[in-house]
């Protein structure tokens, strides 16, 4: 079994930064892929960003520009640079994988909570 925890998020103020931090552990045998999804307030979970083992990075849209992910292979770990907040990117933020350990499977994490407002 595969467990991700997140870490990072909170208040910030228009145009301010967050980090994003998600770590896995347990049973991995391998990561194909990371990322982060959001799921505003009465709406669904949504794409933000998704790196995968090699690299390969997809933004939505609407965070190009202003959101970086970044995975540390070694440490089973992934994270998002949140530049240029806007109200807008308030949601809870969800760490998935795209992993295997005991199976394979796509699992994800119990998800922080990013406020932006003034």
């Amino acid at each position: 079994q595969v467990q991700l925890v997140e870490s990072g998020g909170g208040l910030v103020h228009p145009g301010g930064s967050l980090r994003l931090s998600c770590a896995a552990s347990g049973s991995i045998f391998s990561i194909n892929a990371m990322g982060w999804y959001r799921q505003p307030p009465g709406a669904e979970r949504d794409l933000v960003a998704v790196i995968s083992s090699g690299g390969i990075t997809n933004y939505a849209a609407s965070v190009k520009g202003r959101f970086t992910v970044s995975m540390d292979n070694a440490k089973n770990m992934v994270s998002l640079q949140m530049n240029s907040l806007k109200p807008e990117d308030t949601a809870v933020y969800f760490c998935h994988a795209d992993a295997c350990g005991e199976w394979c499977d796509d699992y994800w994490g119990q998800g922080t909570q990013v406020t932006v407002s003034s």
